[in-house]
């Protein structure tokens, strides 16, 4: 009974914020979930695509991070797309989007010849293949923009938040 209940209260009562987070929820956690996944298949490259930033970074960091990284996208883009602790989880993808921000601006800046591997393998590019930062940095900051949305306003339908705190106090986080 209580999944029915899920399934009908998601909608009843919804306004268009909700609406709006719904598909913040969906598109950001969507994003990360396939950016996680295309990487975790080969976390070797995820590495590769990590150190071709040349970062000042002590060695085993960036390893750690190129590993880590696919696991958490994956995390946080099911967790979103559930609605499960959405305004949280929210505030942690949109400090990576800040992040991979920061990232692709300083390699632009310096004139590295990268592929971001946000949703490719990543690494160097090869002789007359040309890196495009601006495409990517564009994209990160309208998930930055859905992710502080959802900071604001986590309230949307059909989230495990909602069925978790019932009826009494839909949709809060």
């Amino acid at each position: 009974m209580r999944c029915v209940s899920f399934l009908t209260d998601g909608i009843k009562g919804t306004t268009w914020q909700g609406w709006v987070s719904l598909a913040a929820r969906l598109v950001l956690g969507g994003a990360l979930l396939w950016a996680g996944a295309i990487k975790i298949g080969n976390l070797t490259q995820s590495v590769v695509a990590v150190r071709a930033y040349r970062l000042p970074l002590p060695d085993w960091l960036t390893s750690l991070i190129g590993h880590v990284m696919p696991f958490a996208e994956i995390v946080l883009g099911v967790a979103l797309i559930t609605g499960l602790f959405t305004r949280w989880v929210a505030a942690i993808g949109g400090l990576m989007m800040v992040a991979y921000i920061i990232g692709l601006s300083q390699a632009w800046a310096r004139g590295l010849n990268i592929d971001c591997g946000c949703f490719s393998p990543g690494g160097d590019l090869g002789a007359g293949q040309q890196a495009d930062f601006l495409t990517p940095i564009l994209r990160d900051t309208g998930l930055l923009i859905l992710a502080v949305w959802l900071v604001l306003r986590p309230r949307a339908p059909w989230s495990v938040d909602a069925w978790i705190a019932g009826p009494e106090q839909d949709h809060a986080s």
